[in-house]
């Protein structure tokens, strides 16, 4: 047993080894014993295994290998099913030991034998179930074959297809109901009318139209034009939305990131869900999706799994569905970082950085001004970064931050500035749930509201 294992295992199967012992052991009778006949034996023991490897090498078993991900994408923690369908193309027969390559966090990888049991049409079909608890894109595969000659003297091992990527997406959490900003319709709209003056009676009336209800005649226009008038209806737009993510290294400490998986910081880790949960939230809402960095870029450009890296401005399921697949392999720039179109490496200079929050993000900001709510994601914050922020809450409906931090009570001086500026903010560390973040942040909202609405009050009862 101790030979056995000593002995390389991907050359030859236990009886190839056998018979080239067997071969070893007649060339050294032959020798001693001048025997002819134990010659040509030892020569056929020896040379039929090393002949069939030499065989198995040049003329190898071709196979085709498709495989398909249910659900793709598939959302942390939930299952999902990998189906493998695998053909043989080329030469060759017999039986073949597989194994499907996985990352070491995905467990031991699942092995089965070609062709199966319920092969139909030359095609035998696999599947196995993953529970990823991680976001980011992993390799799946490859598929590897292990197949003997048809003596089952000599072993050959090679990968048969190059695998696939699965892509793990945040999951979101449900965040409780709150009103973001205005009056909203039963499907978050938000309905506008344009103020009528008596001179614009025909900017707000148009003809009339067959089906027209008869209550919405606008008579004065009518008897103006001689021909029936009816008012305009209300225009109705879709609320907007801008989510600010910060992907500063600095603000998040302690993330050690590993290629195309994600394997930030906890703090960024909660960002990340965080974001999705906001973006849910909204989005089912009806609200067209606007996603930025600290620097008004787009927030994606840099995440090797978004679908669109340039996009900024989502709108719809599919859309929500865009940032969710975004969000998988997102990391904090740690590589680089733009400075007016060009790529800093992260050992340089911090002072040659842009700042964050500066006149590139408040420009993207101004050109949509109170268009809806601006919800800010962010890590560690100073105060003089919190100065740099507070003025973009004039330029939203409503200005909302949540920070994400393990010491929320070092920031607690940048949230004041940022609440004296107008702005709703809460700092949570990463074992705190978003819903509850959320809830407390929409709770601070209210109070805020509550103190102003009875501010005005008392100034009303002293005049």
């Amino acid at each position: 047993m101790a030979l056995r294992g000593w002995l390389p295992g991907h050359l030859f199967t236990p009886r190839g080894w056998g018979m080239l012992a067997a071969g070893a052991a007649s060339l050294a009778a032959a020798h001693i014993m001048g025997r002819r006949d134990l010659l040509a034996l030892a020569i056929l023991l020896v040379v039929l295994p090393l002949a069939s490897l030499a065989g198995l090498r040049l003329v190898h078993p071709r196979f085709r290998v498709a495989r398909t991900f249910t659900p793709s994408p598939v959302e942390t923690s939930a299952p999902v099913t990998v189906h493998l369908r695998v053909a043989r193309t080329g030469p060759g027969s017999g039986r073949a030991v597989m194994e499907e390559r996985l990352p070491a966090r995905f467990g031991e990888s699942p092995s089965f034998r070609f062709p199966s049991r319920a092969a139909t049409g030359g095609t035998s079909r696999y599947e196995y179930r993953l529970r990823p608890a991680q976001r980011g894109q992993f390799r799946i595969g490859p598929v590897t074959a292990e197949f003997t000659d048809p003596f089952g003297l000599s072993l050959h091992r090679q990968a048969i297809d190059d695998g696939e990527t699965l892509t793990v997406t945040p999951a979101a959490v449900v965040l409780p109901r709150t009103v973001l900003a205005g009056a909203r319709g039963h499907d978050g709209a938000t309905a506008t009318r344009s103020r009528a003056n008596p001179s614009d009676d025909d900017v707000m009336t148009r003809e009339y139209r067959h089906g027209d209800p008869m209550r919405r005649v606008h008579w004065a226009a009518t008897a103006r034009h001689g021909e029936l008038m009816v008012r305009q209806e209300e225009s109705v737009t879709t609320p907007e939305a801008t989510i600010l993510l910060d992907l500063r290294a600095a603000a998040f400490p302690g993330g050690n990131h590993d290629g195309g998986m994600a394997a930030g910081s906890p703090a960024f880790e909660w960002a990340v869900v965080a974001a999705m949960s906001v973006s849910s939230h909204l989005a089912g809402r009806s609200h067209a999706l606007r996603v930025l960095d600290q620097h008004g870029a787009p927030a994606f450009r840099h995440s090797p799994s978004a679908p669109e890296p340039e996009a900024e401005e989502y709108a719809g399921p599919s859309g929500l569905q865009s940032i969710a697949e975004s969000l998988a392999a997102i990391q904090p720039a740690v590589a680089h970082r733009e400075v007016r179109g060009q790529r800093v490496p992260r050992h340089a200079d911090p002072d040659s950085q842009p700042a964050p929050f500066d006149d590139g993000l408040m420009d993207k900001l101004s050109a949509h001004r109170m268009r809806g709510p601006l919800v800010a994601v962010l890590g560690r914050i100073t105060v003089a970064e919190a100065r740099a922020l507070a003025p973009a809450a004039a330029y939203a409906t409503t200005a909302m931050v949540v920070v994400a931090t393990d010491a929320p009570a070092e920031v607690s001086d940048a949230l004041e500035l940022l609440r004296s500026a107008g702005w709703h903010a809460v700092a949570a560390a990463p074992g705190v749930s978003p819903a509850d973040a959320w809830g407390r942040l929409d709770a601070g909202r209210a109070s805020q509201a509550a103190t102003g609405a009875g501010a005005r009050r008392s100034a009303g009862a002293v005049q």
